[in-house]
């Protein structure tokens, strides 16, 4: 569950948060003036986050090209793999 602080509390506690988000993960929202203007996470979910979004991209551009008839059956792209390892 997020834990929402304002900078005035991550100016005046940064080295117990870092320490907190590496035994705790999970999203600090970090307010100025009363309202979300950033997010803090540990690197590991972060790394993890941007796999997934990469992922979901590669997803997404795949079924563009469905949608657009750019697809090739899958016996001519197995037989053209296989042709390219035998002259390996």
């Amino acid at each position: 569950m997020a834990k929402i602080k304002p900078i005035s509390y991550l100016k005046a506690n940064a080295a117990e948060i870092m320490r907190t988000i590496a035994d705790e993960p999970g999203p600090y929202i970090i307010t100025q003036n009363g309202e979300a203007k950033a997010v803090l996470v540990d690197y590991e979910s972060y790394e993890q986050e941007q796999e997934t979004l990469a992922l979901l991209k590669i997803l997404a551009l795949g079924e563009q090209q469905v949608r657009e008839g750019k697809t090739r059956p899958a016996a001519e792209v197995f037989e053209e793999l296989r042709r390219r390892w035998q002259d390996d």
